[in-house]
């Protein structure tokens, strides 16, 4: 499946416009060209990360049973969190649709779908950009040209991490409860972020 090919990036913006609200749309065009822009600047391909960003919302306005029917199929478990609240759902859900609807088999586009709301732990690179992407697109309050300027001088899994713990404040801000798998992602990105530094120590020793 050829994920630049411009009929079906343009039959999933159509679809996407056609069932999200129309700031979701919006918002799902800015996580688009956001991704696209950071796949350019940590090798991944762009084409991937626009295709994920505009459809990882498109589920998001389904209603709860839709959400749960079609997240159940990738035959992964549900968490008693996502159970009370389906729409934590609709990353997965968004996953099976592409599978399903839209032929989509890049395993990399149908991780970074489903995961993009939690995390994960290990991430593939596309993963980990559509999951930042998502929180710090420019519609965003905090997300001013500065702000992205500074996560952008980082190394894609610290700035992964960054997004990350400054997303778990924001919940428990909120009073509610971080989800044990965001914290599985902690822990895989400091994990990554260690095995980075000593492969940089390697380089410079040798």
């Amino acid at each position: 499946m050829d994920v630049s090919n411009p009929e079906l990036v343009e039959k999933i913006r159509q679809y996407a416009a056609s069932v999200e609200k129309k700031e979701r749309f919006e918002h799902s065009v800015r996580v688009a060209e956001t991704a696209k822009l950071m796949c350019d600047m940590y090798g991944v391909d762009p084409a991937k990360g626009y295709l994920a960003g505009l459809a990882h919302d498109m589920c998001k306005d389904l209603p709860d049973e839709e959400q749960l029917a079609l997240a159940s199929k990738d035959q992964q478990p549900i968490s008693d969190v996502e159970k009370k609240k389906p729409s934590l759902l609709h990353g997965r859900a968004a996953a099976m649709k592409l599978q399903h609807d839209f032929g989509i088999d890049d395993k990399d586009i149908l991780q970074a779908v489903s995961r993009h709301t939690l995390g994960g732990s290990s991430l593939c690179p596309l993963a980990k950009i559509v999951y930042a992407a998502d929180k710090i697109e420019p519609g965003r309050e905090q997300s001013t040209e500065e702000y992205r300027a500074k996560l952008f001088s980082l190394s894609l899994n610290e700035l992964a991490l960054t997004v990350l713990e400054e997303n778990m404040a924001y919940v428990q801000g909120r009073g509610k409860k971080v989800a044990a798998v965001s914290y599985r992602f902690r822990e895989s990105l400091k994990r990554d972020i260690a095995y980075d530094a000593q492969i940089a120590l390697s380089f410079a020793e040798s």
